[in-house]
């Protein structure tokens, strides 16, 4: 099959969820004898026109000079690009800058969207922009011919609001069998004597909830926050988290083998995702062996269902980090990393993406 990617940053991975899962699905899906394309921004650091097989587009983005507009114009020449080609499939990851122009689509291929989380929710955004996305969503689910949910609650959510199936795919991760402690001893860490976070520095993140909760516990262990704080509002998450010591802003780490390492070796691991599917960030946790506390909502409970810690508020943080060793709940990280190896490794996701898109193609639209 001919099979485009749209709707990230582009491959390798040097962002975020979507570029990790575009670069795992394209390079595994061209040694299945595929031909993939995958969209990448022109300012993106890999200037080559193939990454491990996979033909990369280099499409003019202009976000880093005009902002979010840029975003816009970036998704708009993506899909005018994809009139030129004709593919069977386009994947298109994600509905929030791009399903304005969705109908500008080739006719001829299928139209299959990810459609993420529930990004109207995102408290980053004001409420005019949330009302966008709102529209936005609407859009993507009325002019896309399939539908992806990478979560149960996405999935119910969709069947609810619209009435209309989605396929269930969650994204994949793998079990990390290779732990070497001398990452950490150059973050000047010992074993399982920190705690830590690794997340967009984001309000719907509970950045803020977490750290109060640290604050709160006065328990001087070292707390490792991973995650860009190169924004606006990662610039006030530092400055007033600045005089606690014990907190260490580390900035945005992408070395995959850094950061297993750093999770392993963690006592607790809190993510504090709010309105997302099925966070890739929660799956390389639950693959690193790391103890989890999350956020309590139905998206977190659905994947890690007894098998981690909850918290809604700072004093639910304080009393966790307070009173859990992680050497006393090894259960619970033996449990997440079986889920690992039975519902989300790589293969069977590629597998589940795979099998969808030839079943499409051999298929009648549902629309």
């Amino acid at each position: 099959m001919k099979i485009a990617i749209l709707g990230t940053r582009g491959i390798p991975n040097n962002y975020g969820g979507f570029e990790q899962f575009a670069e795992h699905l394209a390079v595994a899906l061209v040694k299945r004898k595929h031909e993939v394309t995958v969209y990448n921004s022109h300012n993106h650091s890999y200037k080559e026109d193939y990454y491990n097989g996979v033909r990369i587009k280099h499409i003019y983005d202009p976000e880093d000079k005009i902002g979010t507009i840029g975003q816009l114009i970036y998704d708009f020449l993506s899909i005018i690009d994809t009139r030129k080609e004709k593919y069977d499939v386009i994947l298109q990851l994600g509905y929030t800058s791009s399903s304005v122009f969705f109908k500008l689509h080739p006719k001829d291929s299928i139209i299959v969207t990810n459609m993420d989380g529930l990004e109207w929710k995102r408290t980053k955004y004001s409420k005019k922009v949330q009302m966008f996305l709102k529209w936005a969503e609407s859009l993507a689910v009325k002019r896309s011919d399939y539908l992806v949910s990478d979560s149960v609650g996405i999935q119910n959510y969709l069947k609810k609001k619209y009435n209309i199936e989605s396929t269930y795919i969650p994204y994949g991760s793998d079990v990390f069998k290779n732990p070497d402690d001398k990452v950490i001893k150059k973050f000047n860490l010992t074993q399982f004597n920190y705690n830590m976070l690794i997340a967009r520095i984001e309000p719907e993140n509970s950045i803020e909830m977490i750290l109060e909760g640290v604050c709160l516990s006065q328990k001087n262990m070292k707390f490792l926050v991973i995650g860009n704080i190169n924004t606006s509002y990662g610039e006030y998450i530092t400055n007033k988290f600045s005089k606690y010591l014990n907190i260490i802003f580390t900035g945005a780490i992408y070395d995959i083998n850094i950061l297993n390492n750093l999770r392993y070796y963690s006592n607790l691991y809190f993510h504090g995702h709010t309105v997302g599917g099925t966070n890739p960030s929660l799956l390389e946790a639950m693959g690193s062996s790391a103890l989890i506390c999350a956020n309590k909502n139905e998206f977190n409970e659905s994947i890690l269902d007894e098998d981690a810690f909850y918290f809604q508020n700072k004093k639910d943080v304080a009393i966790i980090i307070n009173s859990i060793v992680k050497e006393k709940y090894l259960h619970k990280v033996e449990n997440n990393l079986i889920k690992i190896e039975k519902l989300y490794q790589w293969d069977k996701i590629i597998d589940s993406y795979e099998r969808l898109f030839l079943d499409i193609k051999y298929s009648s639209r549902i629309k």
